[in-house]
């Protein structure tokens, strides 16, 4: 590709300061359908860029994600600082298998209704 035209040996524009791009937690609205919105969000200066769907809040219905606050900026239309109100509940599973349902309240309240296991007791068949 060639350039085409005159250079400026002055820079009138190198005086001017550089423009300030967003800093903190920002969204960027970029679409909307049937879904909800969708935007990109940046946390922090340092982490990159993620693509995600926003949904109002619905009695009755569990938060699935993140629950987040959005005020927009006067100066951009389409840009929004966020707040983070409830972090995201989901975990990443780290073994596999069925999920750990007996916490030990649980399982004292069971020993309390039925007794503990005893290793010496001999086992009933039921058949």
């Amino acid at each position: 590709m060639r350039f085409v035209g005159k250079r400026s040996e002055s820079r009138p524009d190198a005086d001017k300061a550089q423009p300030t791009f967003p800093s903190g937690d920002v969204a960027l609205v970029f679409g909307k359908n049937a879904d909800g919105v969708h935007i990109l969000r940046r946390r922090d200066e340092n982490s990159p860029v993620e693509a995600g769907l926003l949904q109002p809040l619905v009695e009755g219905r569990p938060i699935s994600g993140e629950l987040i606050s959005m005020k927009r900026r006067e100066d951009m239309p389409f840009l929004y600082d966020v707040k983070s109100e409830l972090p995201s509940q989901e975990r990443e599973r780290t073994t596999s298998g069925p999920s750990q349902v007996a916490t030990d309240s649980y399982r004292k309240g069971w020993d309390a209704i039925w007794g503990g296991r005893n290793s010496k007791a001999p086992r009933r068949d039921l058949n």
